[in-house]
């Protein structure tokens, strides 16, 4: 399991970040967290363009050279803090904490926890200013397919392909089935977010329980159908 996201945030002029750790020389791991932790606060509330090596050290409470020498660039430092947004949304895919329950209950689970996550407020912010600064610099839009939605899908179609082992499901593709599965799941409530509209909890639920439903009409075993 990751420890992305583990430290105890504090407020500051009216906003989150991770706190600083005490003077001294801390263990490079924990130095390492606090920095990815900043970093991603940085770019998801105020994009890649706004977000400056100088401010994620400021925050952070290391100098700029400790961040250039753990991450190597601006770029790295930020698929550094993407990955370690979504290791959060990837822990609900991992095998040691795989949820219990029917293949039925399980998958709704995930369901849920995906449209929890892809609907935060600050997830929608963040893709706004990704996808406009991926206009001027399209390795920008590469590098956050590359360590979050890319990754999400290799750890959820490990998950599907356990399930295959256990008998649950039945896929010959696994990485197909997780992009249809989390599709349905977002369904048109995706690009509603996307323009400001209000998506009803309800609606949301109905949807998941839609995709589960058809998921399992096509991949499921038995009495799993």
């Amino acid at each position: 399991m990751s420890t992305c996201g583990s430290s105890a945030p504090e407020k500051k002029a009216g906003r989150k970040i991770p706190v600083r750790r005490k003077a001294g020389r801390p263990l490079d791991a924990a130095k390492h967290q606090t920095i990815v932790e900043t970093a991603a606060y940085l770019f998801f509330h105020n994009g890649y363009a706004a977000t400056a090596i100088e401010q994620v050290a400021a925050d952070a409470g290391v100098s700029k050279v400790t961040i250039y020498n753990q991450f190597g660039d601006k770029r790295a430092l930020f698929a550094a803090a993407v990955t370690c947004e979504c290791e959060k949304m990837r822990g609900h895919f991992s095998l040691e904490t795989m949820p219990q329950g029917t293949i039925r209950e399980r998958l709704t689970m995930i369901g849920e926890a995906i449209h929890a996550f892809l609907f935060r407020p600050e997830m929608i912010q963040f893709e706004r200013r990704i996808a406009a600064e991926t206009e001027h610099d399209p390795a920008i839009g590469e590098a956050f397919l590359e360590a979050g939605p890319r990754r999400m899908k290799q750890g959820f179609a490990q998950w599907l392909a356990h399930a295959v082992e256990a008998g649950d499901l039945a896929i010959n593709d696994p990485l197909l089935a997780a992009e249809q599965f989390v599709s349905m799941c977002k369904g048109m409530g995706d690009l509603e977010r996307r323009f400001g509209a209000v998506i009803a909890p309800e609606d949301s639920r109905q949807r998941i329980r839609g995709a589960v439903e058809v998921f399992l009409a096509a991949y499921g075993t038995g009495s799993h159908r």
